[in-house]
């Protein structure tokens, strides 16, 4: 709150069009009802944590799922070579999200 009221503004725009993904990015897809039902339970725990969070690393889930990063990491790969999930890697991160 203190940059806002040294009135450097310009600086804050800057630094925030630097974190707040573009509209594109913003809109996230989720999945289908039927879909989730279509999975097992495993994978469905997996892709509804993804699908709430729009966004997330495989540790970000497991967080969420309360399992290991390896189990999860296996099960978001999984998805993805299903064709639910897309896999963008951002530097050493690795972002997975609702495939459109």
């Amino acid at each position: 709150m203190a940059v806002v009221e040294s009135g450097d503004v310009g600086s804050i725009f800057k630094k925030l069009m630097k974190i707040i993904p573009p509209p594109e990015e913003a809109m996230m897809e989720t999945l289908d009802v039927m879909t989730l039902l279509s999975l097992p339970d495993h994978l469905r725990r997996t892709a509804t944590v993804v699908s709430g969070l729009g966004r997330g690393t495989a540790e970000e889930i497991s967080d969420r799922t309360s399992r290991a990063r390896a189990v999860e990491s296996g099960y978001l790969n999984q998805l993805v070579r299903m064709g639910y999930l897309k896999k963008e890697k951002r530097g050493r991160e690795v972002l997975f999200s609702v495939s459109s």
